[in-house]
């Protein structure tokens, strides 16, 4: 599959996606009222990504009042794995108490124009749209309570701080993005 893979200090590709609150989301208005913004490619069914909604929920909550907000993006071909569905995201973001809005990527456009290939892996924004940290939430996807770096933390802080981000990529760790099959056209 042919990804784009922006590099860091570059823009982010734009977006008007539905999310399961069931209003349709643009990147633009987030950049208008938000200081930073951390795009998570996630999905439903990954294991990682149910490893990490705790803290992804714990994230949102503490750095929220500091003008940062997270957002779900899932981009998974539904038809081969019919549990990232739309209506089942609904369901997902009810039962793990979402607290940030969880968009459908259903072209896969954006997911892949992130350059995006696991869930689950965070682009962190600046308010100008700029990508300033790629990559991974922190070092241990199964055990939170041995994290010893916290990459997404540490790059909103910098970011919120206005300091340089001192890791600004990682290796993303989790299930590889469910990409349509071109051929079958779907």
């Amino acid at each position: 599959m042919m990804q784009v893979n922006p590099d860091i200090n570059c823009y982010a590709p734009d977006f008007e996606l539905p999310g399961v609150d069931g209003s349709v989301h643009h990147l633009t208005r987030y950049l208008e009222s938000h200081r930073a913004i951390g795009v998570v490619v996630m999905c439903n069914h990954c294991p990682y990504v149910r490893g990490y909604l705790e803290r992804l929920r714990h994230i949102q909550a503490d750095y929220a009042p500091q003008g940062f907000t997270l957002i779900g993006i899932n981009g998974n071909d539904d038809r081969r794995y019919p549990d990232d569905s739309f209506d089942q995201m609904k369901v997902f973001a009810t039962e793990n108490d979402l607290n940030f809005p969880y968009l459908r990527d259903v072209t896969q456009d954006v997911v892949r124009t992130f350059g995006a290939d696991r869930t689950p892996e965070v682009f962190l924004l600046n308010r100008e749209g700029v990508i300033c940290y790629r990559g991974a939430i922190d070092d241990n996807p199964t055990a939170a309570s041995q994290v010893k770096t916290q990459y997404l933390r540490e790059a909103i802080a910098q970011l919120l701080s206005n300091t340089p981000i001192t890791v600004a990529e990682t290796p993303a760790v989790g299930c590889s993005v469910k990409w349509r099959d071109l051929d079958g056209g779907h």
